[in-house]
């Protein structure tokens, strides 16, 4: 049985994951109490649903600590568990519920807003641990949506390498674990024909192909990667995100994703995305 654990920060987009997730035919319970989840799972899975969808947050004001011993008992049990983690920065999250005047579930007349989204990004420190982490801050619902259903089309049993081009002028994802920093070459936006291009494009990726220092750190950051990638296999880990971020993730970065993405595709699972792009 497929289960797909659905949590984040609120705002972050958890209902769009969730809708994305009934669309694939899961069954889906949103804001079922983490006491309740085994029970439940248990019950649903004896009843004949292979796939199910739980979404668990701080709205419940519970305490996230017995998450890990939850995720190692479903497991134990032969669950199929997957877990998706959904976040944005704080000043993103501060002016979508200014947008939409919706109250913070933490949010109180002693706690502000700001106070509200750190005091729950604290609460679900267990649960990032554990998940696929996919920072919003800067994507479309639509985007989000593709992004969700290319992760849980993954195979379960092997790792995920998710390669992400990003501009360091919005800012460092929030879900990478490793960041490259691709500004030192040459940048193809301060030539007039190639500025209104991406790294996809033919001109561009010629561009860069011309520099000996941009295919020496290519060679680099792949050497680094498939060296290292065994280290994370062993450590259990579903999910690796790698960022390469250029200044507006438009050109360098992009051509590198892409480059890596084929260099590894042939195998590793292999997902690519472009959040500037996006």
């Amino acid at each position: 049985m497929q289960l797909v654990l659905v949590s984040g920060l609120s705002g972050s987009g958890k209902s769009i994951a969730t809708a994305v997730l009934e669309d694939a035919g899961y069954y889906c319970i949103d804001n079922l109490p983490l006491s309740l989840v085994e029970g439940v799972v248990t019950h649903l899975s004896r009843a004949g649903q292979a796939k199910i969808g739980i979404a668990v947050d701080a709205r419940g004001r519970e305490d996230f600590t017995a998450f890990p011993a939850l995720i190692d008992r479903l497991k134990a049990a032969g669950f199929d568990v997957r877990v998706i983690f959904l976040e944005a920065k704080t000043p993103t999250l501060v002016k979508r519920f200014s947008e939409t005047r919706r109250k913070h579930p933490l949010s109180s007349d002693r706690v502000s807003l700001s106070e509200a989204i750190d005091l729950e990004r604290d609460k679900l420190v267990d649960v990032m641990r554990y998940a696929h982490r996919i920072d919003t801050s800067d994507l479309a619902p639509s985007a989000l949506s593709l992004w969700v259903k290319d992760l849980i089309a993954q195979d379960r049993s092997r790792i995920t390498l998710l390669f992400q081009s990003f501009g360091y002028k919005h800012g460092i994802p929030l879900d990478a674990d490793i960041v490259f920093d691709v500004r030192c070459l040459p940048n193809p936006h301060y030539v007039p024909e190639l500025r209104p291009l991406t790294g996809r494009d033919d001109a561009v990726r010629a561009y860069i192909e011309a520099s000996p220092d941009a295919m020496k750190m290519l060679d680099d950051i792949r050497g680094f990667v498939e060296s290292w990638l065994p280290c994370f296999i062993r450590d259990n880990r579903a999910y690796l995100t790698v960022a390469i971020g250029c200044t507006g993730g438009q050109h360098r970065s992009v051509y590198f994703v892409e480059s890596l993405g084929r260099a590894f595709r042939e195998a590793e699972q292999v997902l690519v995305r472009h959040r500037e792009l996006a």
